[in-house]
């Protein structure tokens, strides 16, 4: 099967439609499929629910989808750094469902593995509880969390063989590895291709059944959330 695209609009053709739900990895602006992001942008597809650990920062990642009005639902853990996020959640505009980031990753790794439910005791207590079913375990209560399985993974790698063999790099493994499997369409964009053979079997991180298409999206801008400089020393 021949699994690598020439671009990410070729990538996604025939998988978009309005009303779905995307798993999309990466962690603000580290490890997110930006051409991917921008495929989906340019197509128009609207009603979204896109389950990510947030939606990057105004303007750039999955903001861009917010500013476009293509998402009606988040599911994530963390708004902090997009201004826009925040004030359509506040105005009302955009359902949100908050999860806690360990429990997020968890439910996704979950409907990977097709566990279509979890107890967990984080958020027992607390707002994240209320609606959900309490059980207690030796004494203990906790709260059950539904696994997340999507229609669409969009993750990005660093490297990856033509059998769709998946390696990350450092901290960009993050929520892609998760996310991967979440959904019966992984679609991957890396940094480079190699031969099926060139990558030890022992580094795999998402093996290549899990990957049903990628593209190569390099060249990319490093893009930081937060640049901080000190003075410049006296002379």
């Amino acid at each position: 099967m021949q699994k690598l695209y020439p671009d990410a609009t070729a990538a996604l053709a025939g998988l978009l439609k309005d009303g779905m739900t995307i798993c999309a990895g990466g962690f603000g602006l580290c490890g997110i499929p930006e051409r991917l992001i921008d495929a989906i942008q340019a197509s128009g597809v609207t009603g979204l629910t896109v389950v990510s650990n947030n939606a990057g920062i105004d303007g750039e990642g999955l903001g861009k989808l917010l500013r476009t009005r293509q998402i009606a639902k988040m599911i994530s853990s963390y708004v902090g750094e997009n201004k826009e996020f925040e004030r359509q959640y506040l105005a009302g505009e955009l359902e949100v469902e908050f999860c806690p980031q360990g429990t997020l990753a968890e439910r996704c790794r979950a409907g990977g593995a097709g566990i279509p439910g979890f107890y967990t005791k984080t958020g027992v207590g607390t707002l994240v509880a209320e609606g959900k079913e309490v059980k207690s375990f030796d004494g203990e209560d906790y709260i059950l969390e539904r696994g997340i399985r999507a229609d669409l993974s969009i993750i990005k790698g660093w490297k990856a063989d033509e059998a769709g063999n998946l390696v990350f790099r450092k901290t960009a493994r993050n929520f892609n590895q998760p996310m991967a499997t979440a959904s019966s369409l992984c679609v991957a964009e890396v940094e480079e291709v190699v031969p099926v053979g060139t990558l030890d079997p022992d580094m795999i991180h998402v093996p290549g059944i899990y990957v049903k298409r990628m593209i190569v999206g390099a060249p990319y801008a490093k893009k930081i959330e937060f640049r901080t400089v000190r003075e410049r020393a006296a002379a």
